[in-house]
Formats: C-alpha cells, structure tokens, sequence
C-alpha cells in the first residue's frame, strides 16, 4: 500500500494536473468511481494506472471486478495519498491514469453521422465537460473541438463528462474549415448557435432540424466570429422568454442537441 505522498507514483500522477505535462506524456487522470467504471467498461485498454483505498473499493465493489476481469491491478493507497492525486477537493477514494485517445475529424463522417458538435473556442472546462455529457445523453456521433478550445484531458472537463469522455469520439485541436467542409461533404447541414439567428421554434415547425445536422457552438464571452456564421447555412438562437440577461452555454448547447435528436426521431 502507498502511505506517503512523496512516493513518486504519488508526484507523477500529480504533475498530470499540468497541461504541459499531459500532453508530453500522453496520458490523463480519471477522479472517482463514475468516471473510472466508464473507463473500465468501454475502454479498460486506455488504463495503464489504478489507484484505489480499501474502503472504496469495498463500497464500489464492482470497480474491482471490472479491473481484475481486464487484467489491471489496483493499487492500494491511503486517503491521504489518493487526495494527493486529486484536483478535485472532495476526492472519492479511487483514481485512475489513462492514455489520451483523440479521434482524426476524417474518421468522425466516415459512416453518415446524423448529428455531430463543433465547438470554436469553448473556453470553460465545465461548459465542455457538459456539452459531451449531453451529446452523449442526445446520441450525437462526434464532438469536434477547434479553434483554441479548453483542453479536453483537463481535469475539470474530465470530471464534468461523468464518463461520456469514452462514449462519443471527440476530436480534439482541429480546423474549423476542415470540419466544416467534412461535415458538408457528409451531406449534414452546417448550423450556428447565435444570439442573432433565426427563432429556434420556428426552425423546429418548419421541419429543418429533421435532417443531418452540425451544430457549432462558439466562445462563452465572444460567441462565434461572423467568417464562421457565413459558412454556416443556418444561424438558430434559443429564445429568451424571460428576463434572463443570457442563457449559459452549456445549456443552450443542450436545448439545441435535443431539439435535433427529437425531430431527426421523429421523422
């Protein structure tokens, strides 16, 4: 069992809370039962490294299970050293190191994707934990991060997923043009998140949220920059029936998946 947090297992799963350092090393860190279940049950060959504290795995005793049926050993180690590698302040008794598994954007429309998410420039770690979190819960097929968006292996985004991360392919560091064009090769429809654009009610009646959709969702404080809107064939806005001064992104990101997922079922 691992007692000290100066154990160098210890630091190196710490350091992993550094960009700089998840990217020259390839891996990430999962934080609690959620995320490392998911894990262990989509993706058990990403895991190199787990962690856990006896009482943990006592309480989620199927965490145990998964990892001894895909051959992965749990280390034990004291609250004290599991709260060490957590960024999170209400540590859960289990951690885990994966590697980074990013998907090519060319990939994303080789089988006729119905809806899919390009997000320019998301820049709020739990806006885009969220948004994966509701693309996943609203069957998209892909999520594309481009422009300078919010890394997707920072802790934050990880956690805010609760597991998604393993359940969409996400492509991350792509080019808006790329994608763009991709998707409308793909024979989807190009359609942009702003304040501006057409009522989103009206969209829904006309029948045009029925067919492939991408939807691309921009900055939290920008929005998207009018070159992207022009290459978009459709600029939707959610309504504002209240006095709400704004609605957060995450949200509207995911009045909007639904709106598509419904209709595209309905037809």
């Amino acid at each position: 069992m691992i007692e000290s947090v100066r154990n160098s297992r210890v630091r190196d799963v710490r350091k992993l809370a550094q960009k700089a350092e998840r990217t020259e090393r390839g891996l990430f860190v999962l934080e609690g039962p959620q995320a490392v279940r998911e894990a262990l049950h989509d993706r058990p060959d990403l895991i190199t490294e787990l962690f856990a504290t006896p009482t943990a795995m006592e309480r989620h005793h199927d965490l145990a299970e998964l990892a001894d049926a895909a051959g992965i050993e749990v280390v034990w180690a004291t609250e004290e050293v599991v709260d060490a590698m957590c960024d999170t302040r209400t540590p859960q008794g289990v951690v885990a190191v994966a590697r980074q598994f990013p998907v090519a954007i060319k990939r994303l429309f080789d089988e006729s994707p119905q809806l899919v998410v390009i997000l320019e420039e998301v820049r709020d770690p739990g806006n885009l934990g969220t948004i994966i979190r509701v693309a996943d819960a609203a069957g998209a097929d892909a999520v594309i991060l481009t422009g300078r968006s919010v890394d997707l292996y920072n802790p934050k985004v990880v956690r805010a997923t609760t597991g998604s991360l393993f359940h969409v392919p996400i492509a991350v560091d792509g080019d808006f043009l790329d994608a763009s064009v991709r998707a409308k090769t793909a024979g989807m429809r190009l359609v942009a998140a702003d304040i501006d654009g057409d009522d989103l009610l009206a969209a829904r009646n006309a029948g045009d949220l029925a067919q492939p959709a991408a939807w691309v969702f921009g900055n939290e404080a920008r929005g998207l920059p009018d070159d992207i809107i022009a290459q978009c064939d459709a600029t939707i806005a959610v309504p504002n029936y209240g006095r709400a001064e704004s609605m957060n992104l995450a949200t509207a990101a995911s009045v909007c998946l639904y709106e598509s997922a419904f209709a595209q079922r309905s037809a």
